[in-house]
């Protein structure tokens, strides 16, 4: 009886904790800084399930190289997001890019590392 009631309680606080985190399913338009140093803007896709989310993005290809479809997974609790991309790199090596930020109702900020460099990015839902 004790083990049914600590589970039922373990079950209700977790769904409240899902409960609690920002939706943010949806269309964004993401800024990030260029490789020139111009704001560059690329439109990126949320789906989410509780606290989980899928990320799908559009990422630029090198100069004369074709962009490719980032598909990634991460997590929102409370407005802390956060998600990762994992892709081959042409000469073989894995790569990782991992986005951490905030969420503010309808938009965004946070950072990413890029070539070993901290990028802040911002967004704002479509």
């Amino acid at each position: 009886m004790k083990k049914a009631a600590l589970a039922a309680l373990a079950l209700m606080a977790a769904l409240s904790l899902a409960a609690l985190a920002a939706d943010v399913s949806g269309t964004w338009v993401m800024s990030t800084p260029g490789r020139d140093g111009q704001m560059t803007e690329r439109d990126f896709t949320i789906a989410q399930t509780g606290n989980k989310i899928k990320v799908t993005m559009q990422m630029p290809g090198r100069p004369g190289g074709e962009a490719r479809t980032m598909e990634g997974e991460g997590t929102i609790e409370g407005n802390a997001i956060q998600w990762s991309f994992t892709f081959q790199r042409p000469d073989g090596q894995e790569m990782k890019l991992e986005y951490k930020g905030t969420v503010d109702g309808a938009t965004m900020k946070g950072t990413t590392m890029r070539m070993g460099n901290e990028v802040e990015w911002t967004a704002k839902k479509k």
